[in-house]
């Protein structure tokens, strides 16, 4: 599967080591990623429903409002790299400071023309599982 390029996000699901499944944006988030073609990568995933924020200046005004607002999207940017089953996200700038100059590996599943990231369980560790889903836009 041809990975470079514009997706958008179907769905993104986490699945519990007891089975159980939730949906961390809510049932309909929305998002971007993009592929280029010289090695470099961008994602943001953010809950469909996300209240504006009450004035003109985006690090401004009520800090709650913002940590609520913020704490309903995901982004980061950086490089990439690929083989046949995997793509690992070598991470420069990310909205969760964690992940910056960090690597994060993501399986990788055609299903039905889809493309559909999973984070690698841990071997021999209980571990939840990311599955984010993206589709060509149409």
């Amino acid at each position: 599967m041809e990975i470079e390029g514009t997706w958008k996000l179907v769905t993104w699901r986490r699945i519990a080591p007891d089975g159980s499944v939730s949906f961390p944006l809510g049932p309909d988030p929305e998002g971007q990623l993009t592929y280029t073609s010289d090695g470099y990568m961008s994602v943001v995933l953010v809950s469909a429903s996300r209240p504006p924020i009450a004035g003109g200046d985006p690090l401004g005004g009520d800090i709650e409002a913002r940590a609520e607002a913020y704490s309903t999207c995901l982004a980061y940017t950086g490089t990439y790299v690929r083989d046949e089953a995997t793509v690992i996200h070598y991470i420069e700038q990310s909205l969760y400071p964690n992940w910056s100059d960090t690597k994060q590996p993501r399986l990788i599943t055609d299903r039905d023309g889809q493309l559909v990231l999973t984070t690698p369980s841990q071997a021999g560790m209980p571990t939840t599982v990311n599955e984010i889903v993206w589709a060509r836009p149409s």
